[in-house]
């Protein structure tokens, strides 16, 4: 992670990022949750997998990419109700071009690490 981003957005772009993640995957998790049980398809299945993600901020850009991808599968599959999904693909991308900000697993994990030597 930390190769793809210099460093993790932190204060009010930081929060930005954190809402967006937020509200792209509690979409992702909405769309699953308010299908019929039996008309659940595996892109949606997918998209609720790669939210959770999102939400987490774990593996961010590969959670964007596979969120692109499945709702893609999903506007692309129903044309005539592909306003939606069209716009979660687009900001599945753009979490996966920026990054997730400083609230997030990612920023933990792969974040710069300040090591404060001990006293002599």
């Amino acid at each position: 992670m930390q190769r793809l981003f210099s460093h993790f957005a932190d204060g009010w772009p930081g929060a930005g990022l954190l809402m967006q993640r937020l509200l792209v995957g509690a979409a992702l998790l909405y769309r699953v949750a308010a299908t019929p049980s039996g008309t659940v398809a595996a892109p949606q299945v997918i998209g609720a997998l790669s939210g959770l993600l999102l939400i987490a901020g774990l593996w961010t850009p590969v959670g964007g990419v596979v969120t692109a991808c499945a709702e893609a599968w999903v506007a692309f599959s129903s044309p005539g109700h592909a306003g939606i999904p069209v716009a979660l693909a687009v900001l599945g991308v753009t979490l996966a071009l920026i990054g997730p900000g400083e609230w997030s697993v990612d920023a933990r994990l792969y974040g710069r690490k300040h090591f404060v030597p001990p006293p002599r």
